[in-house]
């Protein structure tokens, strides 16, 4: 009898044991004044310099050969869906996800104020660097809209009243932005809910979500295969760079992976 308490009080030690072995630490994220002005003001430098530039493109007086685009771009060179360019557009509703998701953590008590401040903060930042670099390169106007080629119908009109953002679709600002929304939104709800089963439910409803986005705007015309992969690594990039930079950790390095991308981020 003795034998069987004593295995029964070791059972139970090696299940609390266990339980608390399988709980996900939770991470932490925090704002520090030295780092965060330099920025949030480059962040915002970038994407005022952008803009500008974006502001200023020139409507070339011959359109590019097709036999610029990269191989596997030139299937898209003509088409065009207004369907589409307006289903990409309402998605665009979506990019409130993080900002939902953090409040929801915090009125339900499992975030706080503070949290919901930080990344909030961290959210600003990652689309302000994202997009300035977006609006910057299309400003080089590398490649036009697949519709600029159309040689009739719906695209046709359409590259006919184009004005001269059109010559620049490399890279997607939509991708960039659905996958800095994908990033955070699944960051966000992990920090707040470490333990949750759901974790991988919203990891997987948001970068759905971010890649649907990213092929209606293929379907739409908008951008190439390149021009949306490549928006979705800078996205995706940039926000695991902000979120790294900010988590609280005593290495001075650290290596991260995430969908679609991988880096390193160093602390001073």
């Amino acid at each position: 009898m003795k034998f069987f308490k004593r295995s029964s009080i070791v059972g139970i030690l090696f299940l609390m044991v266990f339980a608390q072995a399988s709980e996900v630490e939770r991470p932490t994220y925090e704002l520090n004044f030295e780092t965060d002005l330099p920025v949030t003001l480059a962040a915002g430098g970038m994407f005022g310099i952008g803009m500008f530039l974006y502001s200023r493109m020139d409507t070339p007086e011959t359109l590019k050969d097709k036999g610029d685009l990269l191989p596997w771009d030139k299937p898209l060179a003509g088409r065009y869906s207004e369907t589409a360019d307006k289903a990409s557009d309402i998605g665009s509703v979506l990019a409130i996800a993080p900002l939902v998701v953090g409040g929801i953590a915090w009125h339900d008590g499992s975030s706080t104020g503070k949290e919901f401040a930080t990344f909030t903060v961290m959210f600003v930042q990652a689309i302000g660097i994202g997009n300035g670099i977006n609006v910057a390169m299309r400003s080089l106007e590398i490649w036009p809209r697949p519709y600029m080629y159309a040689e009739s119908g719906e695209g046709r009109e359409k590259a006919e009243s184009a004005k001269s953002e059109a010559y620049g679709s490399f890279f997607s600002g939509h991708a960039t932005a659905a996958f800095t929304v994908a990033t955070f939104t699944d960051q966000w709800f992990r920090t707040a809910y470490p333990n949750s089963p759901y974790k991988g439910i919203m990891r997987a409803s948001a970068y759905s979500l971010a890649t649907l986005e990213s092929v209606l705007r293929i379907a739409a015309g908008k951008h190439y295969f390149t021009g949306v992969l490549v928006g979705a690594l800078v996205g995706t990039g940039v926000s695991f760079g902000i979120l790294e930079m900010h988590k609280n950790r005593d290495e001075k390095y650290s290596f991260w992976v995430g969908p679609n991308v991988a880096g390193i981020t160093l602390r001073f």
